[in-house]
């Protein structure tokens, strides 16, 4: 079984970029391109297709300092997030964001962090620990 242990460091994400950043660093190091700041890109690279997860059976994550992360991809961050998003109807589901907007709003809803976490514990490969 290929298993491999990857530590985010938390004390790095202040910003939904950063976070990014952090992804890029760990896992797309020996690849010639970046993921994008896109939570869909995320879940893909958590499938293991490419990148330093490709051929791995199963991924421990230790995110250090993951309270520092949470607040920085908290609220605030998530409002901007969704906000932007809405400026762009071009792009996106505008319908759909308002109404995740909303729920944000009335602490129905989930923050950025939230999302993130929710994404990996989807991949039942991965064990991520919050630290």
């Amino acid at each position: 079984m290929n298993h491999k242990t990857y530590k985010i460091k938390g004390n790095k994400i202040h910003s939904i970029s950063d976070f990014y950043q952090e992804i890029n660093r760990l896992f797309m190091k020996n690849e010639n391109w970046n993921l994008g700041e896109s939570l869909d890109a995320l879940d893909d690279l958590l499938y293991g297709g490419y990148g330093d997860l490709f051929g791995l059976d199963k991924i421990t994550i230790l995110w250090k300092n993951s309270e520092e992360s949470k607040k920085s991809l908290g609220y605030e961050t998530t409002k901007i997030y969704y906000e932007s998003k809405i400026s762009q109807p071009e792009k996106y589901n505008v319908k759909k964001i308002k109404i995740d907007l909303k729920e944000l709003q009335e602490n129905k809803g989930k923050t950025y962090f939230e999302i993130i976490i929710e994404i990996f514990k989807s991949h039942k490969n991965i064990e991520l620990i919050l630290q």
